[in-house]
């Protein structure tokens, strides 16, 4: 099984170039699975909603431990799907990490927990690279109104910051940056070159 996340700000585009790996797996007959992070089904899930739409406070560590938690619910799910030649998932341990290291969180101490604590390891991470204002501008235009982690411009340059510090540490695996500004068809592309080097 190979084990690839997509990473990104919000609106870089994630959904999108997920459901076009699908149609293209589907195309081929290549056995695949999707996951995604947080699972808002999920009871930590419904905890996550809650703070993400503000209606419940948490600092930093607690956000963090929140988020971990989630992950690794899922991440023990992925382990389990050997059956299936690809498992693609939105967004991971390494998204827990910027968001909250944007909030105070220290980096050092999100990634040393990411390394030791027992995360089932991708076999590579697409990172899709958009600026702020694009972020913000795609997320109002999709659903009108902007949730915490969407809403401040200040905000969401720190996180960006600590994606790309992400990507040059090669945190858990090997980082591939794919420019999200483009066309979907260009991104999709690019995208489609780098998951074909693991099939």
């Amino acid at each position: 099984m190979t084990f690839i996340v997509i990473e990104g700000l919000d609106g870089c585009g994630k959904e999108t170039q997920i459901e076009l790996l699908g149609k293209y797996f589907k195309k081929n007959k290549i056995l695949h699975k999707f996951f995604r992070s947080p699972d808002y089904s999920s009871p930590t899930g419904k905890v996550i909603k809650s703070y993400l739409d503000q209606e419940l406070e948490l600092n930093p560590e607690d956000a963090f431990k929140l988020f971990a938690s989630d992950t690794l619910m899922t991440s023990k799910l992925v382990e389990k799907e050997e059956k299936n030649k690809i498992v693609i998932m939105d967004r991971y341990i390494t998204s827990t990490i910027p968001y909250q290291v944007a909030r105070g969180f220290d980096f050092e101490k999100g990634v040393k927990f990411a390394e030791n604590i027992n995360y089932t390891k991708p076999d590579a991470i697409i990172y899709i690279d958009i600026s702020p204002k694009t972020s913000m501008k795609r997320k109002k235009k999709e659903k009108g109104k902007l949730d915490y982690h969407e809403k401040k411009l200040g905000y969401l340059k720190k996180v960006r910051e600590v994606y790309l510090q992400e990507a040059e540490r090669n945190v858990l695996t090997d980082w591939f940056l794919v420019d999200g500004e483009r066309n979907i068809k260009e991104v999709h592309e690019d995208i489609l070159t780098i998951v074909k080097e693991f099939l």
